[in-house]
């Protein structure tokens, strides 16, 4: 189903569609179609989050995936915004999109710190979609700037795109953790020995191994991980955390 719902005289939607969300394969892919998004809807930021816990106080350890300067970030979680966000109170009780301008933000909330921080960023307004995924974990995504308020066309084709972006990223998620738990310890410690710049020689005399063990594991670390060599197999165990 095409996400474009382009009409006569009007500024034309997005033109990704369901089956190219489908198809994202790692988050690094999710982040750029985001940034996709971001850009035709004239925005400056995108975060995908985790919706806290009452008892968090940090945004940046619930966050997915973001395009927030880390300046900002740092500022957010130093202030403890957190704790005084309305948005994220909003968030807890509602399924509805929530939009927000920051110049209606009163002295009781922060106002002025508030708008400073993220006036330097050129983050005035913008949306949270509620979404969820299929397990029941809920979350949320935002888009931002300072362009004009969102048209009612433009929330209902955003929250669109946000159930799906956040589904999809859940599911890479998940396989993630399985292929984590499929690598033996040698393939691990093979791939973390190539992460630093070792070669197969080099790998197979630090481990007692043949070079040709070192090899094989290497192999099957790479299918494992749905990669084509070793370069990319070092690459997306770093991406998940499997090495460091």
């Amino acid at each position: 189903m095409s996400i474009n719902t382009e009409k006569a005289g009007k500024t034309p939607a997005f033109d990704g569609n369901v089956e190219e969300i489908a198809g994202l394969r790692t988050q690094f892919d999710v982040f750029r179609f985001m940034k996709r998004v971001m850009e035709h809807y004239g925005c400056r930021t995108f975060m995908v989050l985790n919706l806290p816990p009452a008892t968090s106080l940090e945004l940046s350890s619930n966050t997915v995936i973001t395009n927030w300067p880390a300046e900002l970030m740092a500022h957010f979680d130093r202030e403890g915004l957190m704790r005084t966000s309305p948005i994220l109170r909003r968030l807890h009780a509602s399924t509805l999109p929530i939009t927000f301008d920051l110049e209606t933000v009163g002295p009781e909330r922060r106002g002025p710190l508030v708008r400073s921080i993220f006036g330097r960023f050129g983050i005035v307004r913008g949306a949270y979609f509620p979404v969820h995924d299929m397990s029941g974990g809920r979350g949320a995504v935002s888009f931002a700037g300072d362009g004009p308020p969102f048209t009612r066309q433009q929330m209902m084709e955003l929250m669109y795109i946000s159930i799906h972006v956040f589904e999809r990223l859940s599911e890479i998620r998940n396989l993630d953790v399985r292929v984590t738990d499929m690598l033996t310890d040698r393939e691990i410690d093979c791939l973390n020995w190539t992460a630093a710049g070792k070669t197969s020689a080099e790998i197979a005399e630090i481990l007692g191994l043949s070079e040709h063990t070192v090899n094989h594991y290497l192999n099957r670390a790479a299918k494992k991980l749905d990669t084509v060599n070793r370069t990319q197999a070092v690459a997306k165990a770093l991406r998940i955390g499997l090495i460091k």
